[in-house]
């Protein structure tokens, strides 16, 4: 098991310094990522659940499904703007807070971003068409459409994922002289880390759009709401929240061993371990200080029988780390809270799953209980905890490496600026666009209350002609 990539160790790694620049850079780059990565579920998975009930309304004359897709097209788009926002911005981060890293390896780590610009630009354009379609064009075309900007956001996120999976476990290139040379593209995409990484992103983030849309509308139930809108608003998201979620406990299984193969480093931090050894026990909690955890509930030979399915699989520990890139304590500790974060609200959302699954097996009818609408209310804050969680595993994981072996995160940071005051410019940018979001969408509902209760006037295209235009297509 490799502990680093075949890159020599920066010699001056021992007595360096951390820049000034690296704590604001790093700050900026965590708080603009925070805010972005809520909104990748909403341009991956969301936009599915738009054409579920579509195709639902068109299949069945459901004039409530064709209501909720209509609708939700439209919070799909607000958001899908906001996302371009954001995202524009972390592409100019990249290149003026870590110039080394642009300078020197971005010929190939360039490369899934690239791909994920031309996602980008075929989903604005098909989202454009699916909104402006509605009462414009024909159902059936309309909601073909809208297929592409499913599978463009899959793939652009599916591009981003790539990179950060490649500064993880990079490959495909050779460095010669401090430059990259030789690159493969394929191999840069589809690096040693791509798969598991991809999967648990694409997984998390039908998760969440599943349980935040859910819970806005187990909230409206809770509030007397219990119209079939209402219910069907809440049915489809959660089914797809439910079937997805035991998949994702599985993945997630998969992608810490393949972190305990791979990463030794980064799972040495998940587990808070100091030594190597075997019989490892899985700590739940605690914190970790002078090599051990404090406070933490300790399940024997836990870690070394998930990590190799026997009490006697070795791990490695942070004392086989060199030194000079050995993670700092405060660091172990974030790293493993976080994990333990997302894999408990893992198995609490997998126990929400369950109970909606017993109770449509029962009745064919969403539980009952006024407790499980509360429980899915919460559920989308929880996956949305989650999935932060996550991104702080994989990334305050990596350090103190921006490319694991081969660039160190204040090597790769700028030397020049005040980024403090770049800090503030972009966290006062970011509160006006969250703030403005958050009025637009709340005025989305008012706007639709105003035009009446849920039923076929606001139906873009009703049962009866979509029946119509099917009798027409069959002479």
């Amino acid at each position: 098991m490799a502990m680093l990539p075949p890159a020599a160790l920066p010699a001056a790694a021992v007595v360096a310094q951390d820049p000034a620049q690296m704590l604001p850079a790093r700050e900026q780059m965590a708080f603009t990522l925070g805010f972005h990565i809520i909104l990748v579920p909403f341009g991956v998975a969301f936009t599915f659940l738009m054409l579920i009930a579509n195709a639902r309304g068109l299949r069945r004359g459901d004039a409530e499904a064709l209501l909720l897709a209509r609708r939700w097209s439209q919070v799909a788009a607000v958001l899908f703007a906001v996302g371009a926002v954001s995202g524009t911005v972390l592409s100019f981060e990249l290149g003026l807070l870590w110039p080394r890293l642009m300078g020197t390896y971005g010929a190939a780590y360039g490369i899934p971003f690239a791909v994920e610009g031309l996602f980008f630009f075929l989903e604005a354009i098909f989202v454009a068409i699916y909104v402006y379609g509605w009462r414009r064009m024909r159902p059936w075309p309309h909601f073909w459409t809208g297929v592409p900007v499913v599978l463009s956001g899959i793939g652009g996120t599916l591009s981003v994922v790539a990179a950060n999976a490649w500064m993880n476990q990079p490959g495909g290139f050779t460095l010669h002289d401090g430059r990259v040379t030789q690159v493969r593209p394929l191999a840069v995409v589809f690096n040693r880390a791509f798969w598991y990484e991809a999967i648990h992103m694409l997984l998390a983030a039908y998760m969440v759009a599943g349980f935040i849309i859910a819970g806005v509308y187990a909230a409206g139930i809770l509030r007397g709401r219990r119209d079939d809108y209402h219910r069907l608003g809440l049915v489809i998201p959660l089914t797809v929240a439910a079937l997805t979620t035991p998949l994702q406990i599985f993945v997630g299984d998969v992608a810490a061993r393949e972190v305990y193969h791979y990463e030794p480093a980064k799972f040495a931090a998940i587990e808070a371990l100091a030594r190597s050894g075997t019989h490892v026990p899985e700590v739940l909690g605690g914190y970790y200080a002078d090599g051990q955890v404090h406070w933490g509930i300790d399940i024997p030979s836990g870690a070394s029988i998930l990590s190799g399915y026997k009490p006697s699989t070795r791990i490695t520990g942070l004392e086989a780390i060199p030194a000079a890139v050995r993670p700092s304590d405060r660091l172990v500790t974030v790293v493993h809270l976080a994990f333990d974060v997302m894999v408990g609200i893992g198995f609490a959302l997998l126990a929400l799953s369950a109970w909606y699954a017993l109770g449509w097996w029962r009745r064919h009818d969403l539980p009952r209980s006024r407790w499980f609408l509360r429980a899915t209310t919460v559920s989308g804050i929880l996956a949305v905890v989650a999935l932060e969680a996550g991104w702080v595993v994989t990334e305050v994981g990596r350090q103190p490496w921006t490319v694991v072996g081969y660039l160190l995160t204040r090597d790769a940071v700028t030397t020049s600026g005040n980024l403090w005051l770049f800090f503030a410019a972009t966290l006062v940018l970011y509160v006006a666009v969250g703030a403005a979001t958050f009025y637009v969408l709340r005025l989305l509902p008012r706007r639709w209350r105003a035009g009446g209760n849920a039923g076929s006037a606001d139906v873009p295209y009703g049962p009866s002609r979509a029946h119509d235009d099917v009798i027409q297509e069959q002479s």
